[in-house]
């Protein structure tokens, strides 16, 4: 001492660490980039921790916090970095090596580069035990409002996003959610007439397992906050067991001390309930109970979107069942499989569409599309656009007449939606396959070989849209026509199947490619390969897929279809025409009768020609009866008759020579023409 009976002396002014020390304040010194934390000697007596105990790591620190305040913490931290903070300050309690907890005060001052991107604090910690009025307590007073706000706040803000009741109820069990209220079991009922239904769980160990449905009159916290529109507050044991003794059984094994059941009232009516369980005893305060009705405001909004979602859905899901063909027909001589898949967004539902039509005697019309937009509208006119496409081509018209038609009807139906197209019509037979596309995805096919490669097909706008054609010049969708051999797949998709986010459609085209070469030759397999490769990296948009794959072997007698344009003045394309017909009749085993069938072939030829404007189309083929069989198409609706001429006429004799000369014939409507045709029985080839 010295002579005043003092402590030593010190310099005059105190040194800063000697005064820091003096007021139980020590520093600290963290490096953010590597993890490494520095504590003086002053902060480890503050916090009661002994040197050898501290492994250098904010961990170490962490290990002397209490729990809940440790979260707390590490929140305030976070948030001056996000914010771009230069400093904070928050209390928390530690524990002492006895067990006791002491309240603590923590400065920190965040150093950053000239980027803005922090990389140290440096602080004091300080003994805040002995602060005046006990700030430390304010502190967590000030800090407990500021998280219930906070959590109300976050959770109406992640409720506003939910779709589903399901939606409601996971955000509503989360952990990291209502968990910060303090509750320890979380309750969600949904009023279904004159019932509640619990549709919700707390967590494991402190669920009060009440009957799935309850009545709304029933003696039940839930059933009365329904009931009475009015908060239910439970702050003991014994409120719980004497106000509700039929709940009392499942209350008594758990810690649950407290609870309120909060009704979801929404537009004036209740919509649930929200039971929330403590294991803390005390009444609630008049601003919790605030924070808690505002809370249940939040969520019943949530709650009765969702609800009404949910059955909008369910009727428009309803409605997109109707509108897509019920099944799929067999059809001789293919194998087709079809896929749909909702999208994520949106109602779930969307206006794409498939469909497969038997057209009889081998041949089929397959479509798949796309009606712009993911609702209910959308769905209706996609069914609408579906049957009358299917009736266009079950009438008769050909491909391109049809797409065109069909276009028409859109525009008529003044929806303002458009849709693309693609309509294929395989002749199973032969192989002939005739595509037209309205504004959509081209094609693609794999051969027998697995090799892969897109058809371009010609196209045309999509489905709606005002054509580009004056009327009366044209229909607007060409027609490409290609061969469909045995073991080949045809493939047909919508967009939302080759869409990937962040990604050209090109780069989704490339990957449907490669796993179509890949796949599985079974048609159900390989589309659900396909399928797969949406994901969870799609959903933005529903999707549909339709794999056809043409049975069989290649044509017998070495021969395959013959098709031969005629055009009005080119005598070449006759002539052709008839060689090739004597040259595939003879390859066909009906070499003895080779003179009839061009004979026909020429009279059916030159009546299509004389007769019609516009020329036409000449095909030939072998039938799965083994006939062979003559077709001459014209774009004329008149139907041609079997005249008997005299002897001085010059014409007339046509049809008649026909009917002497083949085995059958007749005429089909086609649309806006026709086709006229003949048979001829052939003998088994030598």
């Amino acid at each position: 001492m010295d002579q005043r009976g003092r402590t030593p002396a010190v310099d005059w002014p105190a040194r800063p660490d000697l005064s820091l020390a003096l007021n139980r304040m020590g520093t600290f010194d963290w490096d953010l980039d590597s993890g490494r934390m520095h504590l003086d000697a002053t902060a480890l007596e503050v916090l009661d921790l002994r040197p050898e105990r501290f492994d250098g790591t904010p961990a170490g620190l962490r290990a002397r916090i209490v729990p809940g305040d440790e979260a707390r913490l590490d929140h305030r931290v976070a948030q001056a970095l996000a914010d771009g903070r230069s400093h904070y300050g928050a209390y928390f309690r530690t524990l002492r090596e006895d067990g006791t907890t002491t309240w603590t005060h923590l400065q920190g001052h965040v150093l950053r580069e000239p980027s803005g991107r922090p990389y140290r604090i440096i602080g004091i910690l300080r003994d805040a035990a002995q602060d005046p009025s006990e700030p430390g307590a304010e502190g967590e007073r000030d800090e407990g409002r500021r998280r219930m706000t906070g959590v109300v706040e976050r959770t109406a803000a992640i409720l506003a996003h939910a779709r589903t009741v399901n939606d409601v109820t996971d955000i509503l069990k989360d952990p990291e959610g209502l968990g910060h209220l303090g509750a320890v079991s979380v309750m969600l009922g949904i009023v279904d007439g004159g019932r509640i239904h619990l549709v919700a769980e707390g967590q494991l160990g402190a669920y009060v397992p009440e009957i799935e449905y309850t009545r709304i009159d029933a003696r039940l916290p839930m059933s009365e906050a329904v009931r009475t529109l009015q908060p239910v507050y439970l702050s003991s044991r014994e409120e719980f067991r004497g106000r509700y003794p039929e709940l009392w059984p499942y209350i008594e094994p758990l810690a649950v001390r407290s609870g309120v059941y909060l009704p979801l009232i929404a537009q004036g009516r209740p919509v649930g309930a929200l039971g929330l369980l403590y294991a803390r005893d005390g009444d609630f305060t008049a601003e919790e109970r605030n924070l808690l009705v505002a809370l249940g405001s939040g969520i019943a909004q949530s709650l009765q979107r969702a609800i009404l979602f949910e059955q909008e859905h369910d009727l428009a899901e309803g409605l997109q069942r109707a509108m897509l063909p019920r099944r799929i027909p067999e059809v001789a001589g293919a194998r087709i499989a079809v896929r749909y898949r909702a999208a994520r967004i949106g109602r779930d539902i969307g206006g794409d569409w498939y469909d497969v039509i038997p057209l009889g005697e081998g041949r089929v019309g397959v479509m798949i599309g796309d009606v712009e937009g993911h609702d209910t509208d959308a769905a209706a006119v996609m069914g609408q656009l579906r049957i009358v496409l299917r009736a266009y081509v079950l009438e008769g018209h050909t491909p391109g007449t049809a797409m065109a038609r069909a276009s028409a009807f859109l525009r008529d139906l003044a929806t303002e939606r458009f849709a693309t197209c693609t309509y294929a019509e395989a002749d199973l037979n032969t192989g002939m396959l005739h595509l037209v596309r309205a504004g959509h995805l081209d094609p693609v096919v794999r051969r027998g070989d697995g090799s892969c490669h897109r058809v371009q097909v010609a196209g045309g706008l999509p489905l709606g849209l005002p054509p580009r054609e004056p009327s009366g010049t044209g229909c607007g969708y060409p027609v490409t026509t290609m061969e469909l051999h045995p073991g080949d797949t045809l493939l047909l998709c919508t967009d939302g199947l080759i869409e990937r986010p962040g990604a050209d459609s090109e780069t989704g085209m490339r990957e449907f490619m490669d796993a179509a070469c890949e796949g599985p030759a079974d048609v159900e397999e390989l589309a659900d390969v396909l399928c797969d490769l949406v994901g969870d990296a799609g959903g933005g948009d529903d999707m549909a897929l339709l794999v056809l794959r043409r049975r069989g072997t290649p044509a017998p007698r070495g021969g395959g279809p013959l098709r031969q344009h005629l055009t009005p003045g080119d005598t070449d394309g006759p002539a052709l025409a008839r060689h090739l017909i004597r040259a595939a009749a003879a390859a066909w085993g009906a070499r003895e009768r080779a003179d009839e069938i061009e004979l026909a072939a020429d009279e059916l030829m030159t009546n299509a020609l004389v007769h019609t404007e516009g020329g036409g189309e000449v095909g030939m083929r072998l039938t799965a009866e083994g006939r062979i069989r003559i077709e001459v198409e014209d774009s004329s609706s008149a139907l041609p008759r079997r005249r008997e001429a005299d002897d001085w006429a010059v014409s007339g004799r046509g049809l008649m020579l026909v009917d002497r000369l083949a085995d059958d014939w007749g005429v089909e409507p086609r649309g806006n023409g026709k086709c006229v045709w003949c048979e001829f029985a052939v003998a088994a080839a030598v």
